[in-house]
């Protein structure tokens, strides 16, 4: 896959170097020629010097052909512009933009354009470790509206019909994973201890969650 990163930063700069590493072809966009240097000797990309708000410099860097987009410059302004260049002046199906004001997020969100909210995010998962929270949080859908949360399941919680852990509007198991088996969850389906569980959680109901697996212990990705 081929894709334009618009930023050279920390972050600009980690996810190029992650990409060229799994084999993509990637371009990176900055307008400070010393960013580039994060990108280290073993980097195989291309980069292009430029603003990621100017057509022209898009256009030399291939965002015609280009698979995905991303824009995670240090100015949501300038995250946003180049985010709407990508999508309607190239076609670039794929494209994310990282803003830091949640309620902007929102807002380019319903354009179409996917954001990504360093700041919520963070804060989350600070909650979550202050807390000492039995899950592992995935990225929550709709600005925090719902959270999609994982737990295994330990021996003092097993027992428990699905339906019996489920709040209806706020809390809903919506898959398992039993030893090598994945299944979609329903009502009468009993918790083993080591099962592991995928929860949709509403914000209200998390404390909720939390207590009635208390016992149990993140689930750890693959």
């Amino acid at each position: 896959m081929r894709y334009l990163i618009v930023g050279c930063g920390r972050v600009g700069s980690a996810l190029a170097k992650l990409l060229d590493a799994d084999g993509h072809e990637i371009i990176v966009v900055d307008q400070s020629p010393s960013a580039f240097k994060r990108l280290g000797q073993k980097f195989k990309g291309h980069v292009v010097l430029g603003t990621g708000i100017d057509y022209d410099v898009l256009k030399r860097a291939g965002a015609k052909t280009a698979d995905g987009f991303v824009a995670v410059t240090d100015g949501d302004n300038r995250n946003i512009m180049a985010a709407l260049i990508a999508q309607r002046m190239f076609n670039i199906k794929k494209v994310i933009c990282r803003i830091y004001d949640p309620p902007r997020g929102q807002m380019y969100k319903e354009l179409g354009v996917q954001t990504v909210i360093p700041t919520t995010l963070g804060a989350k998962m600070i909650r979550d470790t202050l807390m000492e929270t039995p899950w592992n949080p995935v990225q929550p859908f709709d600005f925090g509206k719902v959270t999609s949360l994982s737990v295994r399941v330990a021996q003092a919680d097993a027992g428990r019909r699905i339906a019996d852990v489920e709040r209806s509007g706020r809390i809903r198991i919506a898959a398992l994973r039993r030893k090598t088996s994945v299944m979609v969850a329903h009502d009468d389906l009993v918790l083993e201890a080591d099962d592991e569980i995928n929860a949709i959680v509403a914000p209200d109901a998390v404390s909720e969650f939390a207590q009635m697996f208390n016992n149990s212990v993140p689930a750890m990705s693959a």
